[in-house]
């Protein structure tokens, strides 16, 4: 089969010819037709990411249609159309998963080959009328964003959401979800361009987090401090975020793309009864939720850009430049 290989950390993309991998029991053989971007690929790519090791196959995010049935493994699947969900081996509690998790395209092989082997547990049905490329653009972003508001956020109808980094791939769905789930929602980028995109998807505003006195513009444009914020970046501007939050609020953060977090004031924390929560990707029934939320609110992916398989290097450069808004897929030949 043909796959998308990183050769060495910080090397361009290859295109080359691998063995077809074989299920084993428990698993399906899915021919991919779609895979997506997502900043962790990136991170794989410059050999920064914990546990890199070359060379490799990345990819998280897949859809495509069920060739081969491992021992054990219900038939109903074969030939089906599906979207892989990447959170492997969670385990049985939905608070937390088990100390074997791990996440589609490391250390197993991903989805931007022709061919990957997932466990039965992680197939979902395509939904009926969704293109590959769209599909292939849901799973781990939008099960990051799910959780995220809901499970670890407990957004509710009416609250008042911040979310910074508006543009990348979870950042798209936080929006699409926050707005859907009756929230109010303001972003913020370092791209007045993006702002006006988050803005068209419904947010009511958003400001620059490069320019001078953001926190006041935010507050100013806002009205008053926000019941929830979510994250990807740490660095220095979360040292802001205590002081954005009213009584009783929450930061939900689930990336560190800016670095280290600053020392806090904790009185800002412990006296405003704040809260400060970790979360990544999500449990089974997160998966679930995710998609039949998706589905009740008539929700559709939101895709910057589709590369063909041979243009995989152009594909992560666009990445790399911070020129999207949305998912980023590669349409698998």
């Amino acid at each position: 089969m043909q796959a998308i290989l990183f050769p060495m950390a910080n090397g361009n993309c290859q295109i080359r010819e691998v063995k077809t991998p074989s299920p084993s029991a428990g698993e399906v053989l899915v021919k991919i037709k779609a895979t997506a971007l997502n900043r962790r690929d990136h991170w794989i790519k410059k050999g920064i990411y914990q546990g890199a090791a070359f060379p490799c196959i990345p990819g998280s995010d897949g859809a495509g249609e069920v060739i081969k049935t491992g021992k054990g493994v219900n038939k109903k699947w074969l030939n089906k159309e599906v979207i892989i969900n990447p959170a492997l081996q969670w385990g049985n509690q939905q608070d937390y998963h088990q100390e074997d998790f791990q996440i589609l395209g490391l250390p197993s092989q991903g989805t931007m080959a022709e061919f990957v082997c997932v466990p039965e547990e992680n197939l979902h049905e395509k939904p009926v009328g969704w293109s590959f490329e769209k599909s292939a653009a849901l799973p781990l972003a939008a099960l990051t964003a799910y959780r995220a508001l809901f499970f670890r956020g407990e957004l509710k109808k009416g609250q008042k959401v911040f979310i910074t980094g508006a543009g990348g791939g979870v950042a798209v769905y936080l929006i699409q979800f926050a707005i859907a789930a009756g929230a109010r929602v303001f972003v913020s980028s370092s791209s007045e361009k993006k702002i006006k995109k988050a803005i068209s998807l419904g947010a009511e505003n958003g400001v620059l987090y490069t320019g001078d006195n953001w926190t006041k513009n935010l507050e100013e444009l806002s009205g008053n401090q926000f019941d929830l914020i979510i994250d990807s970046a740490a660095g220095e501007n979360f040292g802001f975020f205590p002081s954005l939050l009213r009584t009783g609020g929450k930061i939900v953060i689930f990336g560190g793309t800016a670095g280290k977090i600053p020392e806090l004031t904790a009185a800002k924390l412990f006296w405003n009864q704040a809260s400060v929560l970790g979360t990544t990707m999500g449990s089974p029934q997160d998966f679930e939720n995710m998609m039949n939320f998706v589905q009740a609110h008539n929700l559709e992916p939101v895709i910057d850009k589709i590369f063909p398989m041979v243009d995989a290097e152009l594909a992560f450069k666009h990445m790399e430049n911070h020129e999207q808004f949305g998912k980023i897929v590669i349409k698998i030949d």
